[in-house]
């Protein structure tokens, strides 16, 4: 008899999924709220601009092709991607720049050029975060269900790895003794919503991988990639239900037996959510069925920043790279102001994608689209966005002056201003946190929501709210964690979804 799954929501984590059992025989059926592919890896198109919604860029291929080979298919085939050159430039409001490339030897000279006392440290960077990867990429591969999985002798041996009581820019600090350059090798912890000066010392595993394996642009934007993801699940026959949210998970003697929607109740073997964790916990879990993630943990949870996004539509070009990062001058202050004051910054840092210098489809010809994002506090009564949107737009376009964006007004001839509360109202995304759960360590292995949910059997999490967490290379792995233990639960082999040794 063929088992049933189901999968609430077409991000990238459940696209995943989908391949994946969908491959091995399972009749698997995808409901998405909006029309759209994507979640927050969709796209934008209107008046000839196509912006990517989030994601900007595609790092570590490795875990994307092994799924979709799992699921027969080559993920290079699908989707053209470039490989970036350099991968951003960064300014620093203190002073000096860096034009980041991948090439070792010319980015030693560059960090000599702006550090000189720190010429000759990121060979050893790169040494020590290899090792560390290598020995941290088994725990990223596995579930985590209980503290005997922390505890386990692989884990401690990693403890000289993982420095716990270090944060990450106390890690780079280590290398690094101009601030700056330690910003260039760390303001990456904003891929998971939180500032160096907090984040385990862990995530210097991401500015290792970009210069180890490279920053990529796929051609016609990250959706491309979830768009291709969404053909072959098809091609597998999986069925997508547009247009349908999900109002209610069915809970039936303390276990999931599916989903209920305008249209009525699906049920099925298993359910596997790709939706925000806490905001769909907190709207469509009855309370009654949640154990340790009940509503007061959930709002007691420490949550990512959110962002406020300038899709723009531009006349001409502006002579940018692909990425340009700047950061605030005091950058310690504008961090605080966002995880800790829960204000807004009027010298905040920003990131700016320029994506046509390099992909000349995403625009009408002679225009060009800039992707402006700026980190702020997540929903807190302390900003009303009806009252600061424009404000902080006007503010925000002044800043791009900082990386020589000037005369922008009079050039755009498209616009769209997401802000916090448009997260929290339209992803949905609990308090606009556009990164999920921070990635402290009381949030991290099993401690954060687990891939098969703990609270109730026959649901399972992928996505960034889960184990490993948040970033699409982790959701990916999520994703293949979570598909085989649902394989294993229904009594059918997971042996295909091995990770590559």
């Amino acid at each position: 008899m063929t088992r049933n799954v189901l999968i609430v929501g077409a991000g990238p984590g459940g696209l995943a999924a989908a391949m994946l059992l969908a491959k091995q025989g399972l009749r698997v059926t995808v409901v998405e709220q909006s029309g759209l592919v994507g979640g927050r890896t969709s796209a934008i198109e209107a008046d000839g601009y196509r912006f990517d919604v989030g994601p900007t860029f595609f790092m570590y291929p490795r875990v994307l092709e092994e799924i979709f080979s799992a699921a027969g298919h080559d993920l290079h085939k699908e989707v053209e991607m470039v490989r970036l050159d350099p991968q951003y430039r960064i300014t620093f409001g203190a002073g000096g720049e860096l034009l980041c490339t991948p090439d070792l030897e010319e980015m030693e000279r560059a960090v000599a050029a702006l550090a000189p006392a720190d010429a000759g440290a990121l060979r050893r960077f790169m040494d020590d975060n290899r090792k560390k990867l290598a020995s941290f990429r088994p725990c990223m591969e596995t579930p985590f269900s209980s503290w005997r999985d922390v505890t386990a002798m692989r884990m401690l041996r990693l403890l000289p790895f993982l420095a716990p009581w270090r944060s990450l820019d106390d890690e780079l600090g280590r290398y690094f003794s101009d601030p700056r350059v330690r910003l260039a090798f760390s303001f990456q912890s904003k891929y998971l919503g939180m500032s160096p000066f907090r984040c385990p010392s862990l995530f210097s595993i991401l500015s290792f991988i970009e210069y180890e394996y490279g920053v990529f642009h796929p051609v016609g934007g990250c959706n491309a990639v979830t768009a291709a993801m969404a053909r072959v699940a098809q091609r597998l026959g999986v069925e997508f239900r547009f247009h349908e949210p999900v109002e209610e998970l069915l809970v039936e003697g303390g276990r999931t037996v599916g989903i209920r929607t305008a249209n009525g109740e699906t049920r099925a073997d298993a359910v596997i959510v790709n939706a925000d964790f806490a905001d769909f916990m907190t709207r469509h879990v009855p309370a009654t069925a949640r154990r340790r993630w009940n509503d007061s943990k959930i709002a007691r949870s420490q949550y990512s920043c959110s962002t406020f996004m300038m899709y723009l539509g531009i006349e001409g070009c502006y002579d940018l790279p692909h990425h340009s990062i700047h950061i605030a001058k005091d950058y310690a202050r504008n961090l605080e102001e966002i995880e800790k004051r829960h204000v807004l910054s009027e010298d905040p840092s920003f990131y700016i994608q320029n994506a046509c210098v390099t992909d000349p489809t995403l625009a009408p010809p002679g225009h060009s689209t800039l992707y402006v994002l700026v980190p702020v506090s997540h929903m807190h009564p302390n900003i009303d966005w009806s009252r600061e949107r424009d404000r902080f737009r006007t503010l925000a376009l002044s800043k791009l002056a900082q990386l020589g964006v000037t005369n922008i007004e009079s050039r755009i001839r498209f616009e769209k201003i997401t802000t916090p509360a448009d997260w929290e109202s339209q992803g949905p995304i609990y308090r606009g946190a556009t990164f999920n759960l921070a990635h402290n360590l009381g949030q991290m292995l099993h401690l954060r929501p687990q891939n098969r949910f703990e609270d109730i059997p026959g649901t399972y999490l992928v996505g960034g709210g889960t184990h490993p967490g948040s970033g699409l290379p982790v959701i990916f792995e999520s994703s293949r964690i979570t598909s085989r233990l649902v394989l294993e639960d229904l009594g059918m082999s997971s042996a295909h979804l091995e990770p590559v040794a």
